[in-house]
């Protein structure tokens, strides 16, 4: 194969990525309005040349470079919204506003914007259209949908025949590619649930029906339905992630106990019978012990499923720029989610993780001090001009 982008070009990029980077580390917005990000980054646009398109029920960014040849259009996405997770790093840019960008978007809007300049410098030569998605909302909101149902997918006048996505994590080691095809990551989804009793005395619990111990018994079969309701070679990760009672005294039993779950599955099929079967196991338990039950399911985010022959390419790709040693075909998928799976339901694609971990050692996603090396911003901008480019051309 023939590069597109030589590593020298893309290391040019580098002072100047690096220092939006950490401009937007500081001004890290959450949720689906991020006036003070999309700012940053409208600016940061001018002067490309490009088509560029505002959210208008979020502070999205749609931006459209047309090449100077014909061919088909080819989409990359990077996330723009924070966590609500006070920083505790300690770097000089630390964001001070109650806010972390603790998952990376800081570096995908970044690595978005560095694509976007290697490519706009070789516009004349470039074999189609390519679409710059800057999604806010990633983070539970689902803008990746909002942004579909206004249009961004259709904002060349064609559809991509293809779209790419780079992740940062910080506990992989720094510059190694991790990819696989199929499943990638997890659906995400929840079940609120409440358990009515009648409440009354601590002293005297016979007198009414305490929904407190019943509740810890659906737990369980919560943690049990897992284990003995699906297939081992297609699990679900099913956690009882709040609970709380109506009893605001120590010597009152509780009238209702509320709990919710967060639901992590890798097929349609799993998923459908956990929300099929889980409620009415859990109903029977509940009328057993003389208790009413309610529940209700929310879905979210589906699997985040990267297309078999996108991703086959995808890999000859990143073996070609950075050698096969560096690339890891990833075994298993990840039971986080991403909502860059809307995108992926409707367009064939493939989403990459790149390894940020800094000198001193990996540290978790979404952690206070989740620290990223954004030494690899320049290879971040080169694999998705890269990527877009040779799409362009399989045409």
């Amino acid at each position: 194969m023939t590069r597109r982008f030589a590593d020298a070009t893309a290391e040019e990029l580098r002072e100047e990525l690096v220092a939006v980077r950490r401009e937007l580390h500081q001004a890290v917005e959450i949720g689906l309005d991020l006036p003070q990000t999309q700012g940053i980054l409208l600016r940061e646009l001018e002067g490309l040349g490009l088509e560029i398109t505002r959210g208008t029920s979020l502070s999205s960014i749609t931006a459209v470079l047309r090449g100077g040849r014909p061919g088909p259009v080819v989409l990359l996405r990077g996330d723009m919204d924070g966590l609500p997770v006070a920083e505790a790093t300690g770097l000089p840019f630390t964001s001070t506003s109650g806010a972390m960008h603790a998952c990376g978007h800081d570096l995908h809007m970044a690595g978005l914007l560095g694509a976007a300049r290697l490519l706009v410098a070789r516009r004349d030569d470039l074999p189609g259209t390519v679409i710059f998605m800057f999604q806010p909302g990633e983070e539970g909101q689902a803008g990746g949908r909002i942004m579909i149902e206004e249009g961004v997918l259709d904002a060349a006048g064609e559809r991509p025949v293809a779209a790419y996505a780079i992740h940062v994590d910080s506990a992989t080691p720094r510059g190694q590619l991790v990819t696989r095809g199929g499943a990638m990551m997890a659906s995400a989804s929840a079940m609120r649930m409440t358990l009515r009793g009648t409440g009354g005395h601590a002293a005297f619990p016979q007198l009414g029906i305490d929904p407190v111990p019943v509740a810890a018994q659906l737990i369980l079969a919560v943690q049990a339905f897992a284990a003995r309701r699906l297939p081992a070679t297609d699990q679900a990760v099913i956690s009882i992630t709040r609970l709380s009672s109506d009893s605001e005294a120590s010597n009152v039993l509780a009238a209702s106990v509320s709990l919710e779950a967060n639901i992590r599955t890798l097929s349609s099929t799993t998923l459908d019978t956990v929300r099929t079967q889980l409620p009415v196991l859990l109903a029977g338990i509940a009328e057993a012990n003389g208790c009413a039950f309610e529940s209700e399911f929310i879905a979210s985010y589906p699997v985040t499923y990267n297309d078999p022959a996108e991703t086959r390419e995808v890999l000859a790709v990143l073996d070609d720029l950075v050698g096969a040693e560096r690339v890891t075909r990833l075994e298993a998928p990840s039971m986080a989610s991403e909502d860059f799976s809307y995108v992926l339901q409707e367009v064939p694609g493939a989403l990459v993780f790149v390894g940020a971990a800094p000198d001193s050692g990996p540290l978790p996603l979404h952690a206070d001090n989740a620290i990223f090396d954004d030494a690899v911003l320049p290879l971040q901008a080169q694999v998705l001009a890269e990527l877009a480019w040779r799409r362009l051309e399989r045409g």
